[in-house]
């Protein structure tokens, strides 16, 4: 049972993985055997102390690049092949978020929102393919998971529009990717988020963050075990037969409605 879930020898790349939910996976990679993740986000002070904090657990590397760009994108795919020429996990969880109200919402809050939560998991993946395939067999393919959120499953009561139609939009884009990736030894799944502590939700659970958590049948918030388990799956031998699934982790508090 062990060896189902183990990730000894393969190689991760967690985008937005300083913090939050990125944080909580590249930890939760590297405890389960992963030899070596990489770590991104746009501020390299941030890569250099999230490294610092993964190093209990394993070689964490930081590979600082701001992914709302397509440039941005291949020249971290291109940093991420000259270290490995085989990557066995691609994570895709950088994301941003925007609330205003539909008579103020503005351009800006779409083009921000779309380029890191939906433009950018395509023009990765799409650049770490060659290296992606590389990994993957057919009995222990190579893995991308996508980070969703509850919020493209259900209509939000934020006003948060470019950020749930472009987590729905995740979602579709993994079932999309995983029918014509999967003939070439690569699964795509997507994770869809409840409330976890991180920065983006930071406000949200300081001001409701105890009515959340009595709303969900599971009586509270996710924690970093929660989502390292599910990641973990999808990652390990555990999950070789699952692609195109878009998996709830919210505790029924969406699920259940």
């Amino acid at each position: 049972m062990s060896d189902l879930f183990s990730l000894s020898g393969k190689s991760a790349l967690v985008t937005g993985g300083t913090r939050g939910i990125g944080l909580m996976i590249a930890r939760g990679l590297l405890q389960a055997g992963a030899t070596r993740v990489y770590v991104s986000s746009r501020k390299a002070d941030a890569c250099d102390a999230a490294v610092a904090e993964l190093a209990p657990y394993g070689e964490a590397v930081a590979l600082p690049a701001d992914i709302s760009t397509e440039d941005e994108c291949l020249r971290l795919a291109s940093e991420v092949a000259q270290r490995e020429p085989a990557l066995h996990v691609l994570v895709n969880n950088a994301g941003a978020t925007w609330g205003a109200p539909l008579e103020e919402f503005p351009a800006s809050g779409w083009d921000k929102v779309v380029d890191l939560n939906l433009k950018a998991p395509f023009f990765l993946t799409r650049a770490l393919l060659p290296q992606l395939e590389a990994a993957g067999t057919h009995d222990d393919p190579a893995r991308v998971i996508n980070i969703g959120s509850v919020d493209g499953l259900h209509v939000p009561l934020l006003p948060t529009y470019s950020y749930s139609t472009s987590k729905a939009a995740v979602h579709q884009l993994t079932k999309v990717l995983a029918r014509e990736l999967g003939p070439r030894h690569v699964t795509v799944n997507a994770v869809a988020p409840g409330p976890f502590e991180s920065k983006m939700m930071a406000a949200t659970l300081e001001a409701a963050g105890d009515q959340i958590a009595a709303a969900a049948p599971l009586g509270r918030i996710g924690r970093p075990d929660d989502m390292a388990g599910v990641a973990v799956f999808l990652a390990s031998r555990a999950g070789a037969y699952v692609t195109g699934a878009v998996i709830p982790v919210d505790g029924g508090l969406v699920t259940t409605v």
